[in-house]
């Protein structure tokens, strides 16, 4: 049961770093409380799977690359709801520059009727940031002139 909660996260990384949109929505729930307010000071807020897809698809496509390292993991489990505690760093490369956020991570699950776990809380504990922190604003203008 762990190694399946640890693959469902590690698949949802893998997919943004690939930009496989599909496999990011295979371990979703409908439904996400998405908490970035450490690193954007914006609350946590509730969000489909889809608009949460809709965003990193306008955003990360901007980097000519990114790549995510999840270690340490940790997995609480309670019956039908497993908590996943993990360190993260994420590199995002643009041009000859990276822009490196690390942190932790506590991401929900909960188990379905056919045995599968999807995410249903993902927050996003920021330690700190490194490189062109310039990067972000630099991906986003790129994607506006495409």
């Amino acid at each position: 049961m762990e190694n399946k909660i640890t693959e469902q996260v590690r698949l949802l990384f893998k997919g943004a770093d690939e930009r496989d949109w599909e496999k990011c929505r295979s371990v979703f729930n409908k439904d996400v409380l998405l908490d970035y307010s450490s690193m954007t000071g914006n609350a946590a807020t509730l969000l489909s799977s889809e608009q949460i897809i809709a965003a990193w698809a306008a955003f990360l496509p901007g980097f000519d690359r990114t790549h995510h390292e999840l270690s340490k993991f940790n997995i609480e489990n309670n019956g039908l709801l497993s908590t996943a505690h993990y360190f993260g760093k994420a590199d995002h490369f643009l041009d000859a520059e990276v822009w490196t956020v690390e942190g932790t991570y506590d991401t929900k699950l909960v188990r379905t009727n056919n045995d599968n776990w999807l995410i249903v809380e993902h927050k996003f504990n920021l330690e700190k940031q490194s490189g062109n922190t310039s990067l972000p604003q630099l991906a986003t203008q790129k994607l506006a002139k495409q």
